[in-house]
């Protein structure tokens, strides 16, 4: 387990016709002033929220750390490196037998011995697992990847940032999301027993 203390677009593209085509324009260096003004005055930074991260790319992983340090705080951040290791940590298995269920994971879909897409059906499958929301995390922005994300009931898919600037301006926009503005079952961020 980690502890972490302390003007570009978002493109949502679903394949289907019954969706539409979101752009989010995520804050810009004169918009960071506003989002830090409400961060404060909602308390995001403080909530506590425990985090996994999937993903086998150390790069990624120390990215994906220093962006929620920013944006998140108080949160607490699990990685695995592979989709074994995720199932492991989910189902409390082995070594995980005190892992906190986690609020949110972060699933790349790109890794060794279990692909993310395997991770995804197995957790929305189970129904200890299916209310917790995933967001896809990966490099590709194939329209086919993100199909099957959606037809396997991903709840979000982002391209992954190629700078750290990117990356943590779009970790604040889905704080502020999954942290004030979606109700998760089970008490769900809001530090309450899972």
């Amino acid at each position: 387990m980690i502890n972490i203390g302390q003007q570009s677009y978002c493109t949502l593209e679903v394949p289907r016709t019954d969706r539409m085509v979101v752009y989010l324009q995520l804050p810009g260096v004169n918009g960071l002033e506003a989002l830090d003004s409400a961060k404060q005055d909602q308390k995001l930074g403080h909530t506590p929220m425990d985090i996994l991260l999937v993903d086998d790319n150390p790069g990624d992983i120390r990215m994906m750390v220093e962006a929620l340090k920013e944006a998140l705080p108080a949160a607490r951040l699990s990685v695995a490196v592979d989709g074994i290791d995720a199932m492991q940590f989910l189902r409390r298995e082995g070594r995980y037998y005190k892992a906190p269920r986690p609020d949110l994971i972060f699933l790349d879909l790109r890794m060794p011995k279990k692909t993310g897409f395997d991770v995804l059906e197995e957790v929305k499958q189970d129904p200890t697992l299916a209310s917790i929301p995933v967001v896809i995390q990966t490099s590709s922005s194939a329209p086919t990847d993100v199909e099957r994300a959606y037809s396997l009931h991903a709840n979000c898919y982002i391209t992954k940032p190629a700078d750290l600037d990117e990356l943590s301006r779009t970790m604040r926009v889905l704080a502020e999301f999954w942290v004030t503005i979606a109700k998760l079952p089970d008490g769900g961020i809001r530090g309450q027993s899972h």
